[in-house]
């Protein structure tokens, strides 16, 4: 499919690459971005090749967040127009947040506004050293509603409670100490980096992953009760004996590579 603000594709080891592509406007996005990405990530999401997402930017910057257009439009529109327009972005969100394989942003320059949300909603964070973030919304009279579930997920309360507020711009290495991104990379070598992480990612089983994903979403921040040690431990049984948890557990035994890893991988 031909995209208009975003580029896709798909390697055949099962890498995937949805990459904003408006780098005159610092990849800013409004609705028809946001209509786009959320095609590409159902499209990626129900085919089966796909084991490993990156979301990544053409240009200096990851995202500037919201398009000055997009915004002037929403000042004219009404509550419920409004309504609708915000319920766009936060199934963008959700898509992303729910992705079923592993998923990886990758950041560069400015990440503020929404787009620090994508990057919240992404498994995996790695960044360059110059890499900025903001929370900018009050500046201009709004707030990070629809990005803020992930955003305090990934970074806390207290933390949200300065930059939520102050909407001042925090570094790199500020966001790997608040844990948004886990990794920096050295400038200009993001896709290094992204590499060596996918080559770990492809070594796992691929429904493995899936059921990890599932297993995180299913067990943060709930009770640990006799439900939750049910829900645990069924879900441990129904993969010790599944197709690819039985061949994990063989191939151990047998000292030998799993069958996912690809023939030049597995001698």
């Amino acid at each position: 499919m031909t995209y208009q603000t975003i580029q896709t594709s798909l390697s055949p080891d099962g890498v995937a690459e949805l990459v904003l592509n408006r780098p005159e406007v610092h990849n800013a996005f409004g609705d028809v971005t946001i209509a786009e990405m959320q095609q590409a990530l159902r499209e990626f999401a129900a085919h089966p090749a796909v084991r490993v997402l990156l979301l990544k930017s053409n240009g200096k910057n990851f995202s500037a967040g919201a398009d000055l257009n997009w915004m002037r439009s929403m000042a004219q529109k009404n509550y419920q127009q409004n309504l609708d327009d915000a319920a766009e972005l936060a199934e963008l969100m959700r898509l992303l947040d729910s992705f079923p394989a592993p998923t990886l942003a990758l950041v560069q320059g400015a990440a503020f506004g929404g787009a620090l949300g994508l990057v919240a909603c992404c498994d995996i964070a790695l960044a360059e050293p110059g890499a900025s973030f903001c929370l900018s919304e009050v500046k201009i009279g709004l707030i990070p509603a629809v990005i803020s579930p992930y955003v305090m997920r990934a970074i806390g309360e207290r933390a949200c409670r300065r930059y939520f507020l102050t909407a001042e711009r925090f570094s790199a290495d500020t966001a790997l100490q608040l844990g948004l991104v886990h990794q920096l990379a050295e400038a200009g070598q993001l896709d290094v980096a992204a590499d060596a992480m996918v080559r770990g990612l492809l070594q796992n089983s691929p429904a493995a992953l899936r059921c990890a994903k599932e297993l995180m979403a299913a067990v943060y921040q709930q009770p640990i009760n006799s439900s939750l040690i049910a829900s645990t431990t069924a879900r441990i049984a129904a993969i010790r004996v599944s197709a690819e948890g039985q061949e994990g557990l063989t191939a151990f035994l047998e000292k030998r590579a799993p069958a996912w890893l690809p023939a030049t991988e597995a001698h």
